[in-house]
């Protein structure tokens, strides 16, 4: 319209409170997650696993189904820390998947179409922006990883009694926080391979490499060196090492019983690092991913 006209007026409607603006972004970026028939088919496929092991927590209590399959109770899997450790192992490498389907695009999309100008000319910050774009993911993620572990935990303890949560209720805050640990790692590699590699395919390439390729370099500086400071590299290895620490991992090594069920980890005690070099070194990594997307999260990007 023309201004001379004078007929625009303010907009009067409803306005958002500031502190949820971000909540805009993945409100409408799952509208066009849950389009796709094989993200739909792999996030059912991720609650496999709790479901089996809900099951397995109920045959515990339950005589008369064990009398029916056959089975005895010393043959089941224990539930104690390295149950729910293993439990937040598998969910977290299903969490890897979903981060593959949906992380690379999330900036990708936005910088290729030159859209940061639109998001970032109204009042909605930087911050808000990369919250908001990590938001899709960090839903998704506690949906399989430590929502349905805590509610494991707590049917567990249902089953069990008073006297079982509370001598195991760091357990669950081992659940919790091991799953936000990664998480949060997961998002912000994504985001950060997402805004400095724009091609999906290519930042869905970088981030498998990130997690991949250094354990073959680990392996050969541990070899010549005959030390652990190769698996500083090993992302992995990291994160398992602070799982292994919050789960008390290598004091429940040395039980026999337990030793078999945990040499089939992907994150076996003998491979990882010290806790708190995991601890360090991931801390650096996220610090880095944020500092990536300080540079690149801009309005407008300067070619010299």
């Amino acid at each position: 319209m023309a201004v001379y006209e004078h007929t625009y007026k303010q907009y009067t409607g409803e306005v958002t409170p500031r502190w949820s603006r971000f909540l805009v972004l993945p409100r409408h970026s799952y509208r066009s997650i849950f389009q796709s028939k094989l993200f739909i088919a792999y996030f059912i496929s991720c609650f496999i696993w709790p479901l089996i092991c809900s099951i397995m927590i109920y045959l515990h209590h339950n005589a008369e189904a064990l009398a029916v399959l056959e089975l005895a109770v010393r043959r089941l899997v224990p539930i104690d820390a390295a149950f729910f450790q293993n439990f937040v192992i598998y969910q977290g490498m299903a969490g890897f998947g979903i981060t593959l389907l949906v992380g690379p695009t999330l900036v990708a999309r936005d910088m290729t179409n030159n859209a940061l100008p639109l998001y970032l000319c109204r009042p909605f910050s930087r911050a808000e922006y990369v919250i908001g774009k990590m938001s899709v993911l960090l839903i998704l993620l506690s949906l399989i990883t430590w929502v349905p572990g805590l509610l494991l935990f707590f049917f567990n303890a249902y089953l069990e009694g008073w006297g079982w949560f509370t001598q195991n209720l760091w357990i669950a805050g081992a659940i919790f926080l091991g799953s936000w640990v990664w998480i949060l790692l997961l998002s912000l590699l994504s985001l950060a391979m997402s805004s400095l590699v724009k091609w999906r395919m290519a930042a869905s390439a970088a981030l498998i490499g990130i997690f991949f390729i250094p354990s073959a370099f680990a392996a050969v500086i541990n070899t010549i060196f005959q030390s652990w400071w190769g698996h500083i590299f090993n992302v992995r290895a990291l994160i398992g090492s602070v799982w292994g620490g919050l789960f008390g991992a290598v004091q429940q090594a040395a039980n026999p019983r337990r030793r078999s069920w945990q040499s089939r980890s992907l994150f076996a005690a003998n491979l990882e690092p010290p806790v708190w070099s995991a601890w360090l070194m991931l801390s650096v990594i996220c610090a880095l991913c944020l500092l990536l997307l300080y540079r690149k999260v801009r309005a407008y990007e300067v070619v010299s």
